[in-house]
């Protein structure tokens, strides 16, 4: 096994990808990082480097296997922050192609499921004080129905995601194993919107990680403050 702890992030993009695991690494982990434009190998900052098309759930087993193998051991903390949408035509809902549907579904959800169930088989190998975690880069579409059809298939799967999450946490939990639904929100409680800040969520997945605090599956967060219930 590995001397140091392993994290792995699916959707590595250039804000709150790059955040994470720039703090992980900084905080002790091995580090890999995964997504469609990723270039294979190790990265100058140290992370391991695997292409993946994440809206293809079979692909998920090869990126965990490509972990084990690098680091001799399975990630015991996963963040899964990719994200797809397709947005209508004008105000027609009903112009999205279906296939369409079903692509972003896959990215959104399917292959979250796929990580976790991963996760949880490389999480039975590791000894039983190691944190095992599992964070999804939610937002508040799950709580109810946003003004914008724009990102209506993106709040179909963060929905169908966070039911998800929420059932994990309470069937696994009682194990230590813990899913996370992460949702940045403003200070009154707002949508962040395309205004999500990759440090905020850097540092209070990082706390996740870390099992500090009694905090739920819905773990909404504020930039400075971490956990808030809303």
């Amino acid at each position: 096994m590995s001397s140091k702890p392993v994290a792995l992030i699916l959707g590595s993009g250039p804000r709150v990808g790059a955040a994470v695991a720039k703090k992980f690494i900084n905080t002790g982990y091995q580090v890999a990082i995964a997504s469609r434009k990723a270039t294979g190998g190790k990265t100058v900052e140290g992370y391991l480097s695997i292409t993946a098309d994440l809206s293809n759930p079979s692909s998920i087993p090869a990126v965990f296997e490509a972990v084990k193998a690098e680091f001799h051991s399975p990630p015991s903390v996963v963040v899964y922050n990719a994200a797809a949408l397709t947005p209508p035509a004008g105000n027609n809902l009903f112009s999205i192609p279906v296939e369409s549907l079903d692509a972003d579904l896959n990215t959104n959800t399917v292959s979250v499921y796929a990580a976790a169930q991963e996760a949880v088989k490389g999480w039975e190998t590791l000894a039983k004080d190691v944190k095992k975690v599992f964070i999804y880069t939610g937002n508040k579409q799950n709580t109810g129905i946003g003004p914008l059809l724009l990102t209506v298939t993106l709040g179909i799967g963060k929905s169908a995601s966070a039911y998800l999450l929420g059932a994990a946490d309470t069937e696994y939990s009682k194990l230590g194993y813990r899913f996370f639904y992460a949702d940045e929100r403003n200070a009154d409680g707002s949508i962040k919107g395309m205004q999500l800040d990759g440090d905020a969520h850097a540092d209070f997945f990082a706390q996740l990680a870390s099992g500090e605090g009694e905090i739920p599956w819905h773990a909404t967060f504020v930039k400075g403050q971490g956990y808030v219930k809303f």
